[in-house]
C-alpha cells in the first residue's frame, strides 16, 4: 500500500510539473510585438533641382475660425506646423496654397545650422529660389524666435516680413534674431523630427546628408 501511495504521489507531482510547464510555455508564447519608432534619418538621394516656376499669390486669406496645418513627411520623420492666421495672414495663406499645389514636395532642407535653424522651401536647392511673388507680414516688434517657431527667410535688402516660399524652423532656445522675419506658425507635433534634421548640421550650409521633404499636406479643421 505504501508503495502504491508513493507511486501515486510521484505521478501527481509529474502531472503538476507538466501543467506548470505548459502554463509557462503559453505565457512565453503570448508576446506582444511592438513597433519601434524610427529615430534615425534615412539615407536617401536628393531629388533633382527644379525651376521654381511662376506662381500666383492666393486670392484670399485663410478662415481664421479654423485651424490650418501643414504636415511635413521627410526622410527624418514627420512634423506638423500649425499656421498663424492672425499675425501672418498673407504668408500663411501663401504656404497653405503652395503646399496644396505640391510646391514643397520632393524638395530638400538646403541649409541646416545646428542649434540655430533648419531651412527649406526652395525647389532650386540654391537658397535663392522662390514662387515668383512675395507677401508681407511684418512681425510684432517684440517677436521672439524660439525653439519650434517657423518663420520666413528673406534677403537683407527686403523689408521686414517679406516672404517667398523659403521657411526656417528655429532649433535653438532663443536665437536672438531681430523682428525682421515673418512668423508663420510653430511646430506643434514632431519636434523630435526637426531635432534629427538639426543634428545633421555641420556648419552654415547643407546637412551632412540629404534631408528630403517627400510631401507637405495642407489641412483645415
Amino acid at each position: 500500500m505504501r508503495s502504491v501511495l508513493a507511486l501515486l504521489a510521484c505521478l501527481l507531482a509529474l502531472a503538476l510539473a507538466g501543467c506548470g510547464g505548459d502554463d509557462d510555455e503559453a505565457a512565453g508564447g503570448d508576446t506582444t510585438t511592438t513597433t519601434t519608432e524610427i529615430t534615425e534619418c534615412q539615407d536617401v538621394e536628393a531629388p533633382e533641382p527644379r525651376e521654381p516656376g511662376s506662381n500666383d499669390p492666393p486670392a484670399d486669406t485663410l478662415d481664421e475660425s479654423l485651424t490650418h496645418t501643414l504636415t511635413f513627411d521627410t526622410s527624418c520623420g514627420t512634423f506638423v506646423v500649425t499656421l498663424d492666421t492672425e499675425s501672418a495672414r498673407e504668408t500663411a495663406a501663401s504656404l497653405f496654397v503652395l503646399a496644396e499645389n505640391g510646391y514643397f514636395d520632393d524638395t530638400i532642407f538646403h541649409r541646416v545650422v545646428p542649434g540655430f535653424v533648419v531651412q527649406g522651401g526652395d525647389p532650386t536647392q540654391t537658397g535663392g529660389g522662390g514662387p515668383g511673388y512675395s507677401t508681407v507680414d511684418p512681425p510684432p516688434t517684440d517677436a521672439k524666435y524660439t525653439k519650434g517657431v517657423v518663420a520666413m527667410a528673406k534677403s537683407a535688402v527686403e523689408s521686414a516680413g517679406t516672404s517667398g516660399s523659403q521657411f526656417f524652423v528655429v532649433t535653438g532656445d532663443d536665437i536672438g534674431l531681430p523682428p525682421e522675419y515673418a512668423i508663420v506658425g510653430e511646430v506643434t507635433e514632431g519636434m523630435e523630427t526637426v531635432e534629427r534634421i538639426d543634428a545633421l548640421g555641420v556648419g552654415d550650409g547643407p546637412p551632412s546628408k540629404p534631408v528630403v521633404v517627400n510631401t507637405v499636406t495642407a489641412a483645415s479643421s
